[in-house]
């Protein structure tokens, strides 16, 4: 049976454990999650794995991140299968806090994060969120104080958010991309995949299909607006109701009018049934 890491549920109790890893020189990794974990969670911390010699993987549904009418209450929680596969991988600490701890009694500083967290993607559609993300992410780079912290490029438009945050605010660490994990059929993995009826999970590879499809198209010459008007119908046509899909520059994720402005990523948020999907590919 594979040991059990450390889980700390307070700061102090972090800190402590912190501090023994850097007084032995040690370097830490951070794997930030809502739990509910599945492979492309796993990717992260297998590549935290490779660049520090201490990895931490924090668990907290975060509900400064969902909107009164998001799925915070029925956001699946698996602590105890989440514990058991990260010992599997030998985690060496669980940062599980409580909601008290992580915001305590008279909370009421925010972030308000500009740049790529107003780009009109995911911000349009869920205004509230890149806030709760970079407050909720702060906290954690600065409890944590790791060297790396593993994003995956599934939430892209977050990862380049969280990015920038850590770059305007000096804070002591690099964040690290990681690409994403896909089912057998192209789907991402994602803790929500969970809510998909067995008729919608047949129909939602179609997000990538779309991808990869407009991304061949804008390789081979068509013109970026035709290639994406097209990938916008294939995905309607596929009983999905579209949100976004959108051609962006990688780095900025500023509209993108044609290929030489790249480099390109293309990323899309639907809806089938109840359940809301996001995925994002590299032109």
């Amino acid at each position: 049976m594979a040991r059990r890491p450390l889980v700390a549920r307070s700061v102090p109790a972090l800190r402590k454990v912190v501090a023994r890893y850097r007084a032995k020189g040690e370097t830490v990794a951070l794997v930030p999650t809502m739990g509910a974990l599945h492979d492309g969670h796993l990717s992260l911390v297998r590549a935290a794995r490779k660049r520090a010699s201490r990895v931490i993987v924090s668990i907290f549904v975060n509900p400064a991140q969902f909107a009164p009418t998001e799925d915070f209450k029925t956001y699946p929680r698996t602590f105890a299968a989440d514990l058991a596969m990260l010992a599997e991988l030998k985690v060496d600490l669980i940062w599980a806090p409580t909601l008290a701890a992580m915001y305590p009694d008279g909370f009421s500083t925010k972030i308000a994060p500009g740049g790529p967290a107003l780009a009109g993607l995911e911000d349009k559609f869920r205004p509230h969120f890149f806030g709760g993300v970079t407050t909720v992410v702060s906290k954690l780079f600065l409890q944590a104080a790791p060297d790396f912290a593993m994003f995956g490029e599934k939430d892209y438009q977050q990862l380049k958010v969280v990015t920038r945050m850590a770059r305007d605010l000096d804070l002591p660490l690099r964040v690290i991309g990681v690409p994403t994990v896909r089912e057998k059929d192209g789907l991402a993995m994602s803790s929500r995949n969970a809510y998909l009826s067995p008729a919608e999970r047949k129909i939602a590879p179609a997000l990538y299909r779309a991808l990869k499809d407009t991304a061949n198209a804008i390789k081979s010459g068509t013109s970026v607006r035709d290639a994406v008007a097209e990938g916008r119908d294939t995905i309607e046509r596929a009983a999905f109701t579209l949100d976004y899909f959108e051609a962006r520059h990688a780095e900025t994720l500023e509209p993108i009018q044609a290929a030489k402005d790249g480099p390109i990523r293309l990323l899309v948020a639907a809806r089938i049934g109840t359940t809301r999907l996001i995925d994002n590919i590299r032109v």
